[in-house]
């Protein structure tokens, strides 16, 4: 097929799609660091701070209620600014905000700066998926949307072992060195990112023709055009009323859901994973190893899901991630008063098995939605899911201390099994689609 018929998402993968890609991938290795460190900081912070419980479970879910505003203003700004310079300011926000952290001396200024930075992760998550997805080949897309997410819990792991280094080594006041460190990461994304041209798919849907047409020959070669993208102009404005009402509404429901209950036992484990493996028996260094060994497993699990995406598919994938790692959770409950080896090869298995439904996060919103409204989508879904996540992150605490360790775990299995029955009953099949055709409803349109 020649380049003047062939669609770009038929294109082969060159050196821009590279570049995009770790650019992108900078922002979630970013995400996972900042909104774990704070695990990392908490039982000194809650000490040199004086934080009751409340405030601990408060200030571990800031970021995340941070993402439920900016996955919603993000949606938003994206879908009206465009993609590239909301690309930007994530880094910048990670950048400023960590580097307040140094002298704040409040449970108040804590979470607010926690707060903003969670915004600045709803940012990135709404435009910078939606950014790749748009370059992307449809044979790449899959896999690389999908790898997002292990640098996400690569992020996380970066966060444990620099910050336990820092804990040890920098004196009295190292968690505010601790909670600082990622704007090292942060000053980097941003100068990595300079240079990123704005997505021709969104210019097209403004009626940019000749912008995007630009940009296209930029990326894909003097023989590409706008003829060669499988959409139409449009300058039509969608409403969140109209995103519901037009069908895609219960897309919404699916992604959100999906989302929560793949997310809620996670960040619970994340911001409180020492005080959990306290409980579970793990003290010590077994708490110390067995924390970075999880975070570890959590990657190793992500990594093999993204082999598998375009093989398995999506729809058998997150139905056998929930499944799987259910029974995991289901086990550590029975098992809560156990030796210490069955603890950490259930949290092991747990974090194995919740990858395919981890690296999916980020894959199927971007999927399922139109360019017009794909931020949009992707950052209701973002906000919805990290709204539920925030609640059970707070309750964490609360909950250890009231029904103990084995009552909440059987609660993070009942939360693990919701999403598998709506991932039985709503979850589409993506797989070697383009997006004009994954984004369809027409029902003749999905293979």
């Amino acid at each position: 097929m020649s380049s003047s018929h062939m669609s770009i998402e038929d294109a082969p993968l060159n050196r821009f799609h590279q570049i995009l890609s770790l650019r992108t991938g900078g922002g979630w290795l970013l995400d996972g660091y900042v909104l774990s460190i704070i695990g990392v900081a908490m039982v000194a912070m809650s000490d040199a701070l004086n934080l009751t419980s409340f405030w601990q479970g408060m200030i571990a879910a800031s970021a995340l209620i941070g993402i439920f505003v900016g996955g919603f203003l993000g949606g938003w700004m994206s879908d009206f600014m465009g993609r590239k310079r909301l690309y930007f300011v994530s880094p910048a926000i990670f950048t400023i905000c960590s580097i307040l952290q140094l002298w704040i001396d409040s449970e108040w200024l804590l979470f607010l700066s926690r707060f903003v930075i969670g915004i600045g992760v709803g940012y990135e998550y709404t435009v910078a998926g939606a950014i790749l997805a748009e370059f992307l080949p449809k044979k790449n897309r899959g896999p690389r949307l999908a790898a997002l997410t292990t640098l996400w819990f690569a992020g996380a792991a970066i966060a444990y072992i620099v910050g336990n280094i820092i804990l040890k080594e920098a004196g009295p006041n190292a968690w505010r060195y601790v909670l600082a460190s990622p704007a090292i990461l942060g000053i980097a994304l941003f100068l990595f990112r300079i240079g990123t041209p704005e997505s021709p798919r969104w210019l097209i849907s403004k009626g940019r023709v000749t912008e995007a047409d630009i940009i296209i020959k930029q990326v894909y070669g003097n023989n590409y055009s706008v003829a060669n993208v499988e959409t139409q102009p449009s300058t039509r404005k969608v409403s969140l009323s109209e995103l519901l009402a037009s069908g895609y509404g219960k897309r919404v429901f699916f992604v959100t859901m999906f989302w929560s209950c793949s997310v809620i036992p996670v960040f619970a484990v994340y911001a409180f994973a020492p005080r959990v493996l306290e409980a579970l028996n793990l003290t010590g260094d077994w708490a110390a190893y067995g924390s970075v060994a999880i975070t570890l497993l959590f990657v190793v699990g992500c990594v093999v899901a993204t082999q598998l995406i375009n093989i398995v598919g999506r729809r058998p994938m997150v139905i056998h991630s929930f499944l799987w790692s259910g029974l995991a959770l289901l086990g550590l409950g029975i098992f809560s008063d156990s030796s210490q080896i069955l603890i950490l090869i259930l949290f092991g298995l747990y974090a194995v098995f919740i990858g395919g439904a981890q690296v999916l996060q980020f894959v199927y919103p971007n999927e399922l939605f139109p360019t017009e409204i794909r931020s949009i989508g992707v950052g209701m879904g973002a906000s919805f899911s990290r709204f539920g996540a925030a609640i059970g992150t707070w309750l964490v605490p609360i909950s250890l201390d009231t029904i103990g360790i084995g009552n909440t775990m059987f609660v993070a299995a009942a939360v693990t099994f919701i999403g598998l029955a709506i991932s039985y009953f709503l979850a589409p099949e993506t797989q070697s689609l383009s997006l004009e055709e994954a984004t369809s409803l027409t029902p003749s349109r999905q293979a």
